[in-house]
């Protein structure tokens, strides 16, 4: 049974609010510049606020396993116990079977679309998430030279570089853990080696809220970039990076598995070191199309489902235009709060997916009162990791805009009854 809840249109923002004019994003729709608008709250419509909502469900704001869209888990729901006459579920059928030989086909080629993924591109299906590919980079890519640098500008960068120096050197191109890993650094900064094996970065950066709004030049190097926190939610340039990897429990399904696009010079193994794993083999991965061994079945049929879902909607374009809507209105709320909410993360360098706040200036105590009354009013899950602390809004597709102005509201609501 489906619920819409319809809400109240925000108050318009004075045209001499910093927000008011609407600014522009630039996309790659595949390796083609575009620009989007960036929508201040204000122009958001009853109808785009009013998006469905399942009985007893609540707004999760998890940064993973994520919120997924209820029409695909309805698709899912639907199919569960006889996946289209089968007289089985995708969980009890063999990975041989034409039923699931046809979804993984289906998915990959639903990637490669979506992606704009060149023809010449392997597509990896592989299972242990994007932390399995720390090790199975420098396994697969390091070759003679030995050496990989890294742009360290959050824990899960800090964690690929530290897993590349058990087979080889990582190199820290920057790192900006002395800045709590709140900025990423001018590429004037970056101390690039032209001699290195590749060049490794995260798009996006979970735990602390920092994103790459832009594809890092690196000259001649192969470039490798972990999107997984922010897979699915723009257009990227494929064709700028050798290998993209992404855990897909965020924006495009359950935990299980992660995506990669891989350039031929790296699948052919030539650069594999004679200690890797078959299982890590991208070569293996890739020549038994993504098939070596029983893939995650069932999380690749969902995310099979959620791929057609994007195509529906409008593809990458949309969730961008869906991004940019949902965590304008949040960062707008934060800096319109005089400081009772705070971001510490640069401007330039704020994340659309992850954002991370404090409260009264980091009161423990406020921030825990914070989170049990939101739980009130169905808003989950917004701790901030237990690294960092405070709280932490993750905004990813699955998640409506309906939920971030509902946390808008009560945040508004919540500082004008605890505001000293």
């Amino acid at each position: 049974m489906r619920r819409t809840q319809t809400f109240r249109e925000p108050t318009p923002r004075s045209p001499n609010h910093p927000g008011h004019t609407p600014q522009k994003r630039c996309l790659a729709q595949g390796d083609n510049p575009v620009e989007a608008p960036v929508w201040p709250h204000h122009c958001l419509s009853s109808r785009q606020l009013a998006e469905p909502m399942a009985e007893g469900r609540v707004y999760n704001f998890s940064a993973g396993p994520s919120a997924m869209p209820l029409e695909v888990l309805e698709e899912v729901q639907r199919e569960m116990v006889n996946y289209k006459g089968s007289g089985m579920s995708v969980m009890e059928m063999s990975h041989r079977s034409k039923e699931f030989m046809a979804i993984a086909a289906e998915a990959e080629k639903n990637l490669r679309d979506i992606f704009a993924v060149p023809s010449d591109y392997k597509v990896l299906m592989m299972q242990g998430g994007a932390t399995l590919q720390f090790s199975s980079i420098p396994l697969n890519m390091l070759g003679s030279k030995t050496k990989a640098d890294y742009l360290v500008t959050g824990q899960w960068g800090e964690k690929a570089h530290k897993e590349c120096n058990k087979y080889g050197t990582g190199q820290l191109a920057c790192n900006t853990k002395s800045t709590k890993f709140t900025t990423i650094p001018p590429k004037s900064e970056w101390k690039l080696d032209a001699e290195a094996a590749y060049v490794h970065y995260c798009a996006n950066e979970t735990v602390n809220g920092v994103e790459f709004s832009y594809t890092p030049e690196v000259g001649e190097v192969p470039l490798v970039a972990d999107m997984s926190s922010n897979f699915c939610s723009k257009p990227i340039e494929v064709s700028k990076h050798a290998f993209i990897y992404a855990g897909i429990q965020k924006n495009l399904g359950p935990a299980g598995m992660s995506v990669g696009f891989l350039r031929p010079d790296f699948a052919d193994g030539s650069k594999e070191s004679k200690i890797c794993p078959t299982y890590c083999s991208f070569k293996t991965t890739g020549d038994n199309g993504s098939m070596y061994n029983t893939p995650a079945c069932f999380t690749l049929y969902v995310m099979g489902e959620y791929l057609k879902y994007t195509k529906k909607v409008g593809g990458l374009a949309y969730w961008a235009e869906m991004s940019d809507k949902k965590s304008n209105l949040l960062y707008g709320t934060i800096d319109g709060s005089s400081g009772f909410y705070n971001c510490p993360v640069e401007k330039s360098a704020r994340s659309r997916m992850n954002v991370p706040f404090t409260i009264n200036g980091g009161d423990e105590a406020m921030e825990k009162k914070f989170l049990d009354e939101a739980k009130k009013h169905k808003l989950y899950t917004l701790a901030g990791h237990r690294s960092v602390g405070g709280c932490r809004a993750s905004l990813y597709n699955g998640l409506p805009l309906e939920g971030v102005a509902k946390l808008t509201d009560f945040m508004k609501s919540f500082m004008d009854e605890n505001r000293k």
